[in-house]
């Protein structure tokens, strides 16, 4: 494994634990050797997060679409971006350049980045680890609306078990690694 795709959110959200959790995944990532792929925004949990990877000395590539770069501040220190025409581009292209996958706190942007690639395993387009990270209990209503899913029988649980949850970011990789 050499890289992550972390989706998460371009708010900072309304606790200091998603941006305390943000930032000890920078670490993490950056802590292992882990490149970290994300949307390359320069707000929110976005920031804190390319922040505490290039702190620790961890390379981050930014992927975005040209409509959002003519809109929004991107982080100035990335290794890398990549802007390309579309979302769907954009990402392909993360997938592409991951070796897994991590939600964070986040909102539709997040949800739907993330399903996506847990979709994509579930087809078997791909053998990659999706992961949701867990901060103070974020993911518990969608691991409830998953289990529902899987009780009135239109998830199958070896599907419903693609998914890795953990609470901390050192939790979260080491269970990557090992699938």
């Amino acid at each position: 494994m050499r890289s992550i795709c972390i989706f998460l959110g371009a708010n900072p959200g309304s606790i200091e634990a998603y941006a305390q959790a943000t930032q000890e995944m920078g670490r993490e990532l950056a802590t292992r050797g882990l490149t970290c792929v994300y949307g390359g925004s320069d707000t929110g949990l976005m920031k804190l997060l390319a922040d505490s990877v290039l702190e620790a000395g961890g390379k981050v590539i930014g992927v975005t679409v040209q409509a959002l770069k003519d809109k929004e501040i991107f982080h100035p220190g990335l290794t890398e971006l990549h802007v390309v025409p579309t979302m769907h581009d954009r990402k392909a292209l993360m997938a592409e350049l991951s070796d897994g996958f991590v939600a964070l706190p986040g909102g539709i942007g997040t949800f739907e980045e993330f399903f996506e690639v847990y979709t994509w395993a579930k087809l078997g387009f791909h053998t990659k680890p999706c992961g949701l990270l867990n901060v103070n209990n974020y993911y518990a209503p969608l691991d409830a609306l998953l289990d529902n899913a899987e009780r009135e029988g239109f998830l199958a649980s070896s599907d419903r078990n693609l998914v890795i949850r953990a609470d901390n970011a050192a939790d979260m990789l080491d269970r990557m690694v090992k699938t």
